[in-house]
């Protein structure tokens, strides 16, 4: 996997952008100056990001993901992640057939859910999972793979399925670790 050099990263003009970002070269970014990126943070080949995005420290986003912030925005707090494929929106279209759907189509005929959507410290989404508006996934959730979480968690819990529902407590180590790594990291 190639990355963008810093200099391509710098022109791509980030709102923020932090050090050592790997950025893939076949990975799609829109609206660049709406975007935050923190330290450490890598997005793999084919992701498609836009929109209002803030990404914290050491956040990874792997292949064939996308994340659309919109108007409200997507945040990944610090050391979360999404595998691969996973989607996650801060808006949809309404689908009960009410209005009409689809960016072609003018706002006054049609109505969209618009909420941010808040990824916290030390989640990580599984596999091809979707996250919808609105949603806040507290500290520590882990969402095992192709789940639908269409309602915000609880902290360090673990949830699958479709609706996503907790199905036990996760580990809280990695905070541990956390602390090891960024005390290294400083000396």
């Amino acid at each position: 996997m190639a990355f963008l050099t810093e200099t391509s990263l710098a022109e791509l003009g980030f709102h923020r952008l932090g050090i050592n970002v790997k950025i893939s070269e076949k990975a799609s970014i829109y609206n660049p100056e709406l975007m935050e990126i923190g330290d450490h943070t890598r997005i793999d080949d084919f992701c498609v990001i836009s929109g209002k995005v803030t990404l914290g420290r050491n956040v990874h986003v792997a292949v064939f993901c996308n994340v659309a912030g919109g108007e409200m925005g997507v945040t990944l707090e610090d050391f979360s992640g999404l595998a691969y494929g996973c989607h996650v929106f801060s808006q949809s279209d309404d689908y009960s057939g009410q209005t009409l759907t689809n960016p072609t189509v003018p706002d006054k005929y049609k109505h969209e859910t618009k909420s941010p959507v808040l990824i916290k410290r030390h989640s990580i989404v599984g596999t091809c999972s979707v996250v919808l508006p609105g949603v806040i996934l507290e500290e520590g959730t882990s969402v095992g793979a192709m789940s639908l979480v269409n309602k915000s968690t609880e902290p360090w819990g673990f949830y699958f399925g479709i609706p996503a529902k907790r199905l036990k407590a996760r580990g809280q180590r990695l905070l541990e670790l956390e602390q090891d790594y960024l005390r290294e990291e400083s000396a």
